[in-house]
């Protein structure tokens, strides 16, 4: 059993975040409940957006990329601004389904220039007159605000009412903990009681696999990759054929490394758990 400080200095917790506070105060909570040094969030929320936010503790704010450009799933009412039936809906909302161009928000941080992001689903669940459930599924960074609104130019105007994110990358609303259970679960272990805290963090070992190829590497050269060497060709049993894949010496992660076509150096590091 992985022991719970060790926990707290590589693992994630996938927060079920409440509509009004930003993301950014969310992971600050959580670090100033865990009194920790660092903590971030993979994949903004609107401040008025629900659902999952899923955050990283110490070291394991450095996976950050490998979580974060993977697909999100959202849930949501939008209200239409005419009456139109609901072929006619459906056939407009077919039509933003593949590749489309989309332009950030004015509010948003992001430069403003049009991006292409893919909407792998966009469909009505239920509709009550004007107020209509919607889901979807998109790559990340689509602005699903933007998405209704756009939708809206074709259809006589909408706007989006509310919106929760479902999944984010491999974290989804089913496994989630609201900041009640945390902020019990952080007052528990306070006291001596370590397993409803034990419960919620995510071990990055567990999480990496499911969105990076994995190696193994030999035992006699653990050591010296954890200081940061080369992976060279005497360190594994099979040359990956990915870009970019995670180290592993059994269940133990070591590190994220790219490859490097360097005579006998198979890959360079990038992030070495040390």
């Amino acid at each position: 059993m992985i022991p719970i400080q060790d926990l707290l200095k590589f693992s994630i917790i996938n927060i079920d975040k409440p509509s009004g506070p930003t993301s950014f105060q969310i992971s600050e909570f959580v670090k100033k409940k865990l009194r920790i040094s660092k903590t971030s969030h993979f994949g903004t929320l609107d401040p008025g957006v629900s659902g999952v936010l899923p955050v990283a503790l110490g070291r394991a704010c450095r996976l950050s990329d490998y979580f974060m450009h993977k697909d999100k799933f959202y849930v949501g009412i939008m209200r239409l601004h005419a009456n139109i039936s609901d072929k006619t809906l459906r056939d407009e909302m077919e039509k933003f389904k593949g590749k489309i161009k989309q332009l950030p928000p004015v509010r948003s941080r992001v430069k403003r220039e049009e991006r292409i992001r893919e909407i792998k689903k966009f469909d009505i669940i239920e509709r009550d007159e004007k107020d209509v459930l919607f889901i979807s599924e998109v790559q990340a960074g689509t602005y699903i605000r933007k998405l209704i609104s756009d939708l809206g130019e074709k259809i006589g105007g909408a706007h989006m009412l509310e919106l929760r994110r479902t999944r984010a990358s491999i974290f989804s609303e089913e496994k989630s903990v609201n900041l009640y259970d945390f902020e019990k679960a952080v007052e528990e272990y306070e006291v001596g009681n370590e397993k409803k805290l034990r419960d919620i963090l995510i071990p990055a070992e567990l999480c990496i696999p499911e969105v990076l190829p994995t190696i193994q590497i030999k035992e006699k050269s653990l050591k010296e990759l954890l200081t940061g060497k080369p992976l060279m060709k005497s360190d594994i049993f099979e040359i990956p054929n990915e870009e970019v894949f995670a180290v592993f010496y059994k269940e133990r992660f070591v590190a994220i490394m790219k490859k490097s076509e360097e005579g006998d150096i198979i890959a360079r590091a990038l992030f070495v758990l040390n």
